[in-house]
């Protein structure tokens, strides 16, 4: 049960400092600032990797424990199990920052940016995520994420694909992240592309881990 505790606190950590990190850059008038944002997204996923790293591969992403899975470095019957933890930690997060801050009314959805079309930034966070499965896959041993290099370069990616595309789509790369934020506020609108373009873009990075590495990488 070990690990999926670290899942379901790992995500609560990521969700309640990011999600609330774009809660009160809103309701305080942006006094955190759009590099603020994406910091606090890079280094609680990185803190949250050298806290749990170990113990449960520090995934805090269904399309990341979906990738794993599809690399044949985790097991399918857990899958269903890490994504319960996950979606536990993630929607025990939102429901306490809309506790804390109920003015807000997004609690860091994800949303695209007004004018950007829907498509677009279905194509988007397909890419970021696919980028960001390209990094983990490559610096994981197994299913675990392990060691100072994959904090850094995992929570490095994050924080600069949060940094470029967060303004356009808020970067969300994550299933969960997207979903639990935009069920407790009632932000619906245009939830399908964050729930089908993380898995599609985990899919395509294992794929070309599979091109570039040895026969039995993935």
């Amino acid at each position: 049960m070990k690990k999926y505790y670290a899942e379901i606190i790992g995500t609560f950590a990521m969700i309640f400092c990011g999600c609330g990190a774009i809660a009160i850059n809103e309701i305080t008038n942006g006094s955190i600032g759009h590099v603020g944002v994406a910091a606090t997204w890079g280094l609680i996923v990185m803190a949250m990797i050298y806290a749990f790293g170990e113990i449960s591969g520090a995934h805090f992403n269904p399309a990341v424990t979906f990738g794993f899975a599809i690399a044949k470095k985790f097991d399918w019957k857990e899958v269903p199990k890490y994504i319960i933890a996950q979606s536990i930690g993630a929607f025990l997060a939102c429901l306490l920052l809309f506790f804390l801050f109920p003015e807000s009314t997004t609690l860091g959805s994800s949303l695209p940016a007004d004018g950007f079309e829907p498509y677009k930034a279905f194509v988007l966070e397909l890419m970021l995520t696919f980028f960001l499965m390209v990094v983990i896959i490559n610096v994981s041993t197994g299913s675990k994420e392990i060691g100072t290099m994959a904090a850094i370069a995992v929570g490095g990616v994050i924080l600069l694909e949060a940094m470029f595309a967060g303004p356009m789509t808020k970067a969300s790369m994550n299933p969960i992240r997207s979903l639990a934020p935009a069920l407790v506020s009632g932000n619906l609108q245009h939830l399908w592309l964050y729930l089908t373009a993380p898995f599609i873009g985990s899919f395509l990075a294992v794929f070309s881990c599979k091109l570039v590495k040895d026969d039995q990488c993935c």
